[in-house]
């Protein structure tokens, strides 16, 4: 069983193939996620028989997660792919999240808050993991903004 990993929310854009739930080939793309998904699917779909398309839905840049979103659900769709979801603080060790401004989405107790960071605050890079077995991805795929309304 084949499935990708696909991280939006940051740059650079991280991309992980799973086979067996181990991860078997990762790309780091700098750029813009409506230029770089369609190039890089493009070779993915060609050169794998993808089962599953995972991709992170909530926090983050809201233009990367609706293009992801978009972009994906069309593909899998048309490809007859399954399609999960998951939050972004999965893949960073749980810490804050750049929101607007100088604010940061921080999740305490599976409560996500935007706000100012504390001055001992550590931001950690997002990580593709080794292994995707532990996770508990999500059927429910439509993206969160987790901002209130203007």
């Amino acid at each position: 069983m084949i499935e990708v990993l696909v991280i939006t929310i940051s740059n650079p854009l991280l991309i992980g193939v799973y086979e067996k739930k181990k991860l078997i080939k990762e790309f780091k793309l700098d750029g813009k996620t409506s230029d770089l998904l369609p190039e890089l699917f493009k070779d993915l779909l060609k050169d794998y028989d993808i089962n599953k398309i995972i991709y992170v839905n909530s926090p983050g840049s809201f233009m990367a997660i609706k293009v992801a979103y978009l972009f994906l659900k069309t593909i899998c769709i048309t490809k007859n792919i399954e399609l999960n979801a998951i939050d972004g603080f999965e893949f960073n060790e749980n810490s804050p999240i750049k929101a607007l401004g100088k604010k940061y989405f921080i999740k305490i107790d599976n409560e996500i808050k935007v706000d100012f960071l504390e001055k001992d605050s550590i931001i950690c890079d997002f990580k593709l993991p080794m292994c995707i077995e532990k996770y508990n991805f999500n059927k429910e795929t439509l993206p969160i903004y987790n901002l209130p309304a203007v």
